[in-house]
Order: structure tokens, then sequence, then C-alpha cells
């Protein structure tokens, strides 16, 4: 089998491929990146000496370059992982994510479609965000029948691409599948999330901005289930089909922060690191609670999260505290240089 995968030098493309490349050498897996400032190449540099391995840096905005790495790859399987995902960014720069997150996967669903030409047997699997459905009051759980109701730009571009590529299986039937997840975390997440942030101030003793109160709502996803979770619907789930995935942990963020704090203080011997807390103005369009209701994987696929909240904070705080280099290429920005200088311009 042939997978390509979009966006996989970023957070959970990678480490999806850091999982399923090695345990499927008889499958041959071509990342496809344009390698954005969220996009790390030490996040993949373990595979790049596999043989079913291989690299190319494609901008998906530029349709006749997906044309070409289809054409020459002729993949049988393709996990759309490739977004634009920060919310704030969204704020500030919308038409980038318009630009990424709609056009890019138009021009994506459209290579396949004529690529494929009527062929059903291969899987167009896009890797969307319960952010769609926009906010939750105090109770409920999204489902896969919950209404798109997005408010942030980021959402919005992620609702649109949501809705071409049913537009695209109900129209030219071309084979899609869609799952919509939850806050995910984990080692190698872009620093201007919420838990890396978290970790990476508090290892510093810099200030922990908190949003508002601290008591919006999400619900938090290790990266490897989530990853368990794709492969799982990309191989049993129906077609057209959309499937939620989430943690099984919704909790307010303040929490989060403070179960941080609290892991932080012990591993470097200290009393509390409370104090580090710092309340700032709420941003726009803020939804208020995000909560997954998972019963359609688990039922179907026999899927359920296998990491706790608490174990998967420790993994990641001590996979920060751990890599230290990654950290700050990161920080500095070199990796962009040495991206530019090794392989120039996405194409």
């Amino acid at each position: 089998m042939r997978i390509l995968v979009t966006g996989g030098s970023g957070f959970i493309g990678s480490a999806f491929l850091s999982r399923f490349v090695p345990e499927n050498p008889h499958h041959e897996f071509l990342n496809i990146d344009k390698l954005s400032y969220a996009a790390h190449p030490l996040n993949t540099q373990a595979l790049e000496q596999l043989p079913n391995y291989c690299f190319e840096r494609v901008d998906l905005a530029h349709f006749a370059s997906v044309q070409r790495a289809l054409k020459k790859f002729a993949p049988d399987r393709v996990f759309h992982f490739a977004a634009e995902t920060h919310v704030d960014r969204s704020i500030r720069m919308p038409l980038e994510f318009v630009q990424s997150n709609v056009l890019g996967t138009v021009n994506l669903l459209e290579a396949c479609r004529q690529f494929w030409d009527g062929d059903q047997s291969p899987v167009f699997l896009s890797v969307s965000t319960d952010e769609v459905f926009g906010s939750l009051g105090d109770s409920g759980a999204f489902s896969e029948m919950t209404p798109y109701d997005p408010h942030s730009p980021y959402s919005a571009s992620k609702a649109s691409a949501d809705h071409f590529c049913r537009a695209y299986h109900d129209t030219f039937g071309l084979p899609v599948k869609i799952t919509n997840c939850s806050n995910n975390y984990g080692p190698r997440q872009f620093p201007e999330k919420l838990i890396p942030l978290m970790i990476l101030n508090a290892m510093e003793d810099k200030p922990l901005p908190v949003y508002g109160e601290g008591l919006n709502v999400r619900d938090w996803l290790f990266v490897d289930d989530h990853c368990e979770a794709l492969w799982q619907v990309a191989e049993r789930g129906k077609l057209g089909e959309t499937y939620c995935i989430g943690g099984g942990h919704d909790v307010p963020n303040i929490e989060i922060v403070k179960g941080i704090t609290k892991l932080m203080a012990e591993r470097r011997g200290l009393d509390s690191l409370d104090h580090l807390i710092t309340f700032v103005k709420d941003r726009p369009g803020h939804d208020f609670r995000y909560a997954i209701d998972t019963s359609k994987i688990k039922n179907e696929l026999g899927w359920q999260p296998s990491c706790t909240f608490e174990e998967g904070l420790a993994l990641t705080i001590d996979w920060y505290m751990s890599n230290e280099e990654w950290v700050r290429q990161v920080r500095t920005g070199e990796y962009q240089n040495w991206i530019d200088s090794h392989y120039g311009v996405a194409h």
C-alpha cells in the first residue's frame, strides 16, 4: 500500500508517521509538507533512513504541484493533516487560513478525484477539529450529528474544508472519510499551543498567560491515541462517514495549567509555581466549552483512549524537559533557515 500524508512534519502528522512507518515496512509513505513555521524537520529525522519513507516539499495551495505529487506516488490512502491550526493566528491572518485550509484541501480533493477517476478502493481521510461545531453550554457533547457553528476564522476554514470533502464524496463519489478531534497534546507540539507554552514558560519562571478567568473547557486527547483512531477509521470506517475522536477529559483550562505547575514544581524541587499564573484579556469569539461523544467510533471500531490525561501530561512534560535542542531551534527559528537552505521554496 502507498500512503500519502500531508503535513507530516507537523505535530500530529509526525506522530502518525513516527509510529506507522516503522510498524509497516511493507507500506510506502510519502510525506508532502510545505514546511511552514510549525513544521520541524527534527520531527521526522529518524525516518529519513528508512526505505519505505520519502519526503517532498509541496505547497497544497499550488494545484500543479499537488497533481505532480499524486501522479508520481500513486497513493492508495491519503491522510490529510496539513492545516493552519492556531486560533490566535487566524484572528490576525485570516486569509492565510483560507489559502491553506480551504484552497489547499480543495486542490488535494480535486487532484485525488482526477487521479483515482472513480475508483472506490482508495481512501481520503480528512483530519478535522471539533471547533467546527462552535461552543457548548454547561452540558452536552459534540457528536457526528451536531450542526456546524464555527466562530473563529480557523474553525470557519476547517468547516469549509469539511463541507468540500462531503461535497466531493456526494457529487463525485470520492472515497472520503472525515474525523473531528478534540484538543491534541503530546511531544513535539509547537509551543504557541496551551500545554507546551505553559510547560516551557514554567521551565524558565516566565508568566503563564491564561485567557479570561481560565474557565473555558476543552477536551484533551493524547496524540498517540488520536493517531491510532485515525488508522482505524481509514482501515475500517465507512466511506462518507464522520467520526468524532475525543480524550474523555474535558476540564477548565485553569485546571490544566495548575496540573502543569504542580508537576513542573515537583520536577524542579519547588513548593509551587502557581504564582506564575497570569490572567489576560480573553480573545475574541472564545468558545466556552468543548466535549466529545465518542460512542460511534467506540461502538463501530472498538477505539477508545488508552492513555489517561495524567499519564500523557507527565510524558509530555518529560519530553520537553529532555529535548532542549528541539525547543531552542523552535524558539530561535533557526530550523527555518535550515529548511530554506536544504529544500528551497515550496512548490
